[in-house]
């Protein structure tokens, strides 16, 4: 989307406040707002129930970002899942494969939300694995259609997970358990999960083709977003982490059902650079505050996001003014530490250890 459809409420940029601060700010500010999420979950309800009368017995899973508790705005799509119950054991690898499921699903999906939305269109044919729901009734004028993704799935007989469809065959998943994790990983560091997946989304969504998925991004910060931190500290910790990870190998499925969880095109090396260019932005803004130039670490933070609207950046004439400063800085340590000494912020002192 681009950024000229985006509506967010005013920030301020008379002043400059620490990183934390405008992190805060910046990811309130994408943050998905009640009344979207509201009419989501009533439409996200709605399809729940329509499956439930066509397939006497099955249970609905939501999973997804709005399941997941990392919604941006605005919010376009929502996803769930159906296990329809399959006592015969009659599809599943070797058996029938969903397409059966799938067509019967759409179908009744068409009649129940026809007489409310309308002009709606539900795509099957030529979808790897969801039903897809386009209500053709975008949340708020002006914003894309808001659609959903409906995964007919079924119970594995012999081992932990599902089967969810692959084309005309299946594969092995697990999304119950994955939400399951990241509910878990939200409540054990009090949100700084959530919030900081917020911000690597929107990070990612600068690039017409992200380095990683948002369930990829997710299943990497189950790996190192352990406790409560800073969101500065956690942005680092997922970049360094990520990097790390990606340098070994493909990142397994974290409930240890499915495929690992692969780059776009299967090509590592290519996110990986995107991943260090990024990480080296944030370490530069980073570095900059510790420095004492808050400016120039306002406008490092925004490039790092590259979204005016997200993040506006600082009045340019004072980035120019700190970068000359900076330069006369260098040319003069005694000055440069007196610089940094006048513009940090004096922070208490803190033990890492024990007695």
């Amino acid at each position: 989307m681009s950024l000229s459809t985006k509506t967010y409420p005013s920030l301020s940029t008379n002043t400059y406040p620490p990183l934390e601060q405008l992190l805060e700010q910046a990811r309130r500010r994408i943050e998905v707002t009640a009344p979207e999420l509201a009419e989501a979950r009533t439409r996200r309800s709605e399809v729940a129930e329509i499956l439930r009368n066509e397939f006497t017995g099955c249970r609905v899973y939501c999973n997804g970002s709005i399941a997941h508790g990392d919604a941006l705005t605005p919010l376009v799509d929502v996803d769930l899942g159906i296990v329809i119950p399959d006592p015969g054991h009659r599809y599943g690898p070797g058996k029938r494969g969903p397409s059966e499921l799938k067509e019967r699903a759409a179908e009744a999906l068409r009649t129940g939300l026809r007489e409310k939305y309308g002009d709606l269109r539900i795509e099957v044919k030529g979808r790897k694995r969801s039903i897809l729901i386009r209500f053709r009734d975008p949340l708020r004028p002006g914003w894309e259609d808001f659609t959903a993704d409906v995964i007919v799935a079924i119970d594995n007989p012999y081992a932990r997970g599902l089967y969810i469809p692959r084309w005309d065959s299946w594969d092995r998943s697990d999304p119950e358990t994955h939400t399951s994790l990241v509910l878990d990983a939200i409540e054990k560091t009090d949100k700084t999960y959530s919030r900081t997946i917020r911000l690597l989304k929107h990070w990612a969504r600068q690039y017409d083709k992200p380095a990683l998925c948002s369930w990829h991004i997710k299943a990497l910060a189950l790996g190192c977003l352990t406790r409560p931190t800073s969101l500065l500290t956690a942005l680092e910790i997922w970049f360094d982490y990520a990097i790390a990870e990606l340098n070994q190998r493909d990142t397994p499925d974290p409930a240890h059902v499915g495929p690992d969880i692969k780059t776009p095109d299967n090509d590592r090396r290519a996110a990986i650079r995107r991943l260090e260019k990024a990480r080296d932005t944030l370490h530069e803004a980073i570095s900059l505050e510790q420095d004492g130039w808050g400016v120039l670490a306002h406008e490092a933070l925004a490039n790092f996001f590259g979204d005016p609207d997200m993040l506006p950046r600082p009045e340019r004439a004072k980035v120019i003014g700190q970068h000359a400063a900076r330069l006369r800085a260098r040319r003069r340590p005694d000055h440069r530490a007196a610089a940094a000494v006048a513009l940090v912020p004096a922070r208490p002192a803190v033990r890492s250890w024990a007695p």
